[in-house]
């Protein structure tokens, strides 16, 4: 890994107090959506995300949702607290995603499919794991901020934009060109800001999810797929779809399953 890498890492700020009591109010099971609600409605930026969240199709709400306690009570605490911390983890690392050949806006958006195909893919299989995985989904590729960072500073946007463009296995390319994944340098991140150990290990293995500890090599395997099916350079294409449910065919997924959600989150796109 450059030490250019490393160096932006350990140079990143520590997130927010509000992130920081979010984190403290949902691991305590005596809490409550009132408690949760009061700790955001501290932080209009939260408030602001999280009701534009609301207000996507990707979710599929059926009714305008007008207050943070609604957002709240439809999200549910573990997903609002996901919402919460994708959107102060983008704020932090001032995303530029040029080298990738999308906007930063587009890059939020394929974050939220993956999450949002995890998730309704994985509740049919096992709801607790959903929620566990919907957050990793949502920042997995979390590390393309600081990979994209030194592409840019080093002045390689031309030449890794245009690999971009035709590549079918981006990690392998962002080796080629930083010497580490997205996937281990998100989770490096998160190691630095002390997020819990098993989601750091299912993100870090999520490039070569047969190399994971037996504990977490599911919840590798299945971000591996939704990567595949949902790539940043070619998000939802006929052959990323194909490639992401051979995938789960090897890995004994029921097929089925897989392909419906995919076509649940194509009808809302």
């Amino acid at each position: 890994m450059k030490n250019s890498i490393i160096n932006s890492i350990k140079s990143l700020p520590a997130l927010s107090r509000t992130i920081a009591e979010i984190n403290r109010v949902c691991a305590d099971k005596s809490t409550s959506i009132a408690d949760l609600v009061k700790v955001i409605e501290t932080d209009p930026m939260i408030i602001a995300n999280l009701l534009k969240a609301a207000s996507s199709p990707l979710y599929g709400f059926s009714r305008e949702i007008k207050n943070v306690e609604q957002a709240v009570s439809l999200f549910g605490m573990s997903m609002t607290r996901s919402i919460a911390i994708g959107d102060s983890v983008r704020k932090l690392l001032n995303v530029d995603m040029q080298p990738y050949g999308i906007t930063s806006e587009k890059f939020v958006k394929i974050s939220s499919m993956q999450a949002t195909l995890m998730y309704n893919w994985y509740k049919k299989i096992n709801k607790k794991k959903a929620e566990v995985l919907y957050l990793a989904a949502l920042l997995q590729e979390t590390g393309k901020i600081l990979i994209a960072s030194d592409i840019i500073q080093n002045d390689e946007t031309f030449s890794f934009k245009s690999e971009v463009e035709v590549s079918n296995n981006l990690a392998q390319l962002e080796c080629s060109y930083v010497d580490v994944s997205a996937s281990k340098v998100t989770a490096l991140v998160f190691e630095h800001w002390n997020f819990d150990k098993d989601m750091i290990e299912m993100i870090k293995y999520a490039d070569n999810p047969n190399a994971a500890p037996d504990d977490i090599k599911e919840y590798s395997i299945a971000l591996n797929i939704v990567k595949t099916i949902i790539p940043i350079n070619k998000p939802l294409a006929e052959q990323s779809i194909n490639f992401g449910l051979r995938l789960a065919d090897n890995a004994m997924y029921d097929h089925e399953i897989l392909e419906d959600s995919v076509d649940d989150l194509l009808d809302t796109l």
